[in-house]
């Protein structure tokens, strides 16, 4: 510990990284000029208009097993670079660094998000029937959580090869109350309302990616072949039923549309320009969260939460 993580050649693997007490985040938003990122006018960090790149890949492991997978940012104007975490880090955890990788040629900073359920999973409409997510069509009502029935705006898919940061997860059935397997992208976020709280957990509903949830076992990642994964878009951002498990609609905002694929992205930016939804109200998992999670599945028994 001691010096900064940032460029690729200066990480050595087991070194220990810990995040300071008094960082801070900042926030970086990107625009799309074509198939490029450049920082945004409103951006709080970077110049205006420089590209930015995706520079590295790391992975870091807590003592607990837990692992952060984060991005290294750089611009070609600028010798700086920026740490983009893919899952909450803590404050005051050793962090083990275990895997560093420069990205592939075509990898893009953009390809990165994917907040989509896979073909075939079941949604809850607002009659209490299902249907499955392909068969959906913009103007059904869908049973959301705190809203009741609400208008489904739009239905986008995309294909694409389950591999790395696209290999679904799959949520094995009866892990979480589902009646068959529950298939979705590593960042999609369930929504858990915890009457008896986790005994180390700090909230009471939280939302949780999809990742963090992966035991080996019962909650798996599913990697090889390709995948059809499909994002469901709302006047709000909703809670849904798949497969019986609340989990969230996509959130369409300036931030999530710029990391979409490619495909996703241009089509929600011209059937929704100008929309940017607020967050539905349950909190981001953290890494106390998430660890009192498990600790509470191990104790019942059960995989996953």
């Amino acid at each position: 510990m001691g010096d900064g993580m940032g460029a690729l050649d200066d990480a050595c693997l087991g070194d220990i990284y810990e995040l300071s007490t008094d960082a801070s985040a900042q926030k970086m938003i990107l625009k799309r000029d074509g198939d490029l990122q450049t920082v945004a006018d409103d951006s709080d960090v970077g110049r205006p208009g420089a590209v930015v790149r995706l520079a590295a890949r790391f992975t870091m492991m807590a003592p607990d097993g837990d692992k952060v997978e984060l991005l290294a940012l750089t611009s070609d104007e600028t010798d700086e670079y920026w740490l983009l975490p893919l899952s909450p880090i803590g404050v005051q955890i050793e962090y083990t660094l275990v895997q560093m990788a420069q990205p592939a040629p075509e990898e893009r900073l953009m390809d990165l998000l994917c907040i989509s359920f896979a073909r075939g999973t079941l949604i809850t409409l607002g009659d209490g029937s299902q249907r499955t997510i392909e068969a959906l069509t913009a103007g059904d009502k869908i049973l959301t959580r705190n809203n009741g029935p609400q208008e489904l705006r739009w239905v986008g898919h995309v294909t694409l090869r389950a591999v790395g940061a696209y290999a679904p997860v799959v949520i094995s059935t009866g892990v979480m109350g589902n009646a068959s397997d529950l298939i979705v992208s590593q960042h999609h976020r369930m929504f858990l309302y915890q009457r008896r709280r986790a005994q180390g957990s700090l909230k009471s509903e939280i939302l949780v990616q999809a990742k963090h949830l992966v035991d080996g076992d019962k909650i798996f990642l599913r990697e090889g072949g390709f995948v059809d994964y499909f994002s469901l878009v709302f006047d709000s951002h909703e809670i849904i039923y798949a497969e019986g498990i609340p989990a969230e609609s996509l959130l369409v905002s300036e931030a999530t549309v710029s990391r979409l694929p490619p495909e996703l992205a241009a089509e929600v930016a011209e059937r929704f320009p100008g929309l940017s939804q607020n967050q539905h109200f349950g909190v981001e998992a953290g890494p106390l969260d998430v660890a009192a999670l498990r600790r509470d599945a191990s104790k019942r028994g059960t995989g996953g939460c």
